[in-house]
């Protein structure tokens, strides 16, 4: 494992320590190295690293920029705002708070460069600094002349210095149209599914064997790989589900060794799981409360498959009521049961007298963006003005399938909605906000 990581600029013992940190990264840490080269020698201006989400990008930049004692500054792009923040960041980490405070309160890219050229001159760089530059494609919506500055920012201030760009999109859809410096490219694949079981099984129950994890491992990949590649979700995965898997054996009903009789106990418990993938809908203590919960009333809880636990802000849940009220109420209805004087409405002359079938039994009906909010600021309590906020949460339920949008992308000023959720489920979201939401729905008169 070692020999991957052999480089003449750093001590062998301590990239051995670097190698038991990155297990089935050893390759990518060392093509790493070799493009860093020795501390000492100027390093290459640029370097860009991509790969898909959880493909060990970070750790491997961060273990070896820590455990080799290399100076470096880690920036966030999502943290970082404003380029002031992000300037404010790297001077604070390379030179202390004093060089930070010389920044002006709005600086330019020539002022970060002068005060960086003015403190490296009374500070020369031992060694290569490294910029890190965390989810960097986010730069490509700031300034325009930032990126290609930062790109050979080496030769703009004279320091060695090095920017490390992180991002989970190729360089092509990355590069500036207007042309910049090209950095050195790094891919990170995607872990094989014989790596994620090697990392997984590392992280065992101290109180069981390695041959009884490692087949637990087993059979979690086997139900979840052909959805999920991500490291962390699956690392979630297995220490939410691992108790449930060893409860026949706490029982004293099988062996370790019998995995069919273990595999067909948690087979159902995984189903369920696999729904959640990525939703993160509960907590690991909440999921486990629920499972006690639905053995002992008997399967009064149907798990998380029906979306009964969706933690969703406050303004989301209010939306998603006023959708559902608008998918399965007709429109003319809207000003007896939310306007307030509508004056008195027969029932008689408020039915059809050919309107038999339920709107629940012909399905949800599409309804426009207005008519919506319109529904919407009449159930809310408070008052709640038309942000971006509100908007931005519209298209978070469509991106969590709990809305639908009926009309094209294209037509922005008015797209339909259509509601994608249960009774039961609508139901259940209106009595944690104190809705009655019975008592506005048309098929209830």
């Amino acid at each position: 494992m070692s020999a991957l990581l052999q480089h003449p600029g750093y001590e062998e013992e301590r990239l051995q320590t670097v190698a038991k940190q990155l297990p089935c990264r050893e390759v990518q840490a060392g093509m790493l190295l070799s493009l860093m080269g020795q501390p000492h020698q100027y390093s290459y201006p640029s370097i860009f690293i991509y790969g898909h989400q959880s493909s060990g990008k970070s750790h491997v930049l961060h273990v070896l920029l820590k455990e080799l004692e290399l100076p470096h500054a880690t920036v966030s792009c999502v943290e970082c705002v404003s380029v002031a923040l992000l300037f404010e960041q790297v001077l604070l980490s390379f030179f202390g708070c004093v060089a930070a405070s010389l920044l002006p309160r709005s600086p330019s890219l020539s002022d970060f460069v002068r005060i960086y050229r003015q403190q490296s001159s009374q500070s020369p760089a031992k060694q290569t600094r490294y910029i890190v530059m965390e989810k960097a494609e986010l730069l490509r919506d700031s300034n325009a002349n930032l990126l290609p500055a930062l790109l050979r920012l080496q030769e703009l201030v004279e320091d060695n210095v090095s920017v490390i760009l992180l991002s989970e999109i190729v360089w092509d859809r990355f590069r500036p149209n207007t042309g910049c410096f090209e950095p050195l490219l790094l891919h990170f694949p995607d872990y094989s599914k014989g790596e994620l079981q090697h990392i997984l099984a590392q992280d065992r129950n101290p109180s069981y064997s390695d041959e009884f994890y490692s087949a637990y491992i087993n059979i979690l990949l086997g139900v979840f790989y052909s959805v999920c590649r991500d490291l962390r979700e699956l690392r979630h995965l297995a220490a939410l589900n691992f108790s449930k898997f060893c409860e026949p054996l706490a029982e004293g009903k099988v062996k370790e060794t019998d995995t069919h009789k273990l595999w067909r106990n948690i087979e159902p418990h995984l189903k369920k799981a696999m729904q959640t993938v990525y939703l993160r809908e509960v907590s690991s203590l909440q999921w486990e409360k629920m499972q006690q919960m639905e053995e002992k009333e008997n399967g009064a809880l149907r798990g998380l498959s029906a979306h009964t636990h969706v933690e969703l802000p406050y303004y989301s849940k209010f939306l998603l009521i006023a959708a559902y009220l608008a998918s399965f109420n007709p429109a003319r209805t809207d000003k007896r049961f939310f306007v307030k004087h509508h004056g008195k409405i027969k029932k008689t002359n408020f039915l059809k007298k050919n309107e038999k079938t339920s709107n629940h039994l012909l399905g949800p009906k599409p309804f426009p963006l207005d008519r919506l909010l319109a529904i919407f600021y009449s159930v809310v309590d408070s008052r709640v003005a038309p942000t971006a906020s509100i908007f931005s949460q519209i298209s978070s339920l469509v991106t969590l399938q709990l809305l639908t949008q009926v009309s094209h992308s294209e037509q922005l000023d008015a797209p339909k909605y259509k509601c994608a959720v249960s009774m039961d489920f609508i139901c259940a979201i209106s009595r944690t906000v104190n809705f009655e939401i019975i008592k506005y729905l048309y098929d209830f008169l």
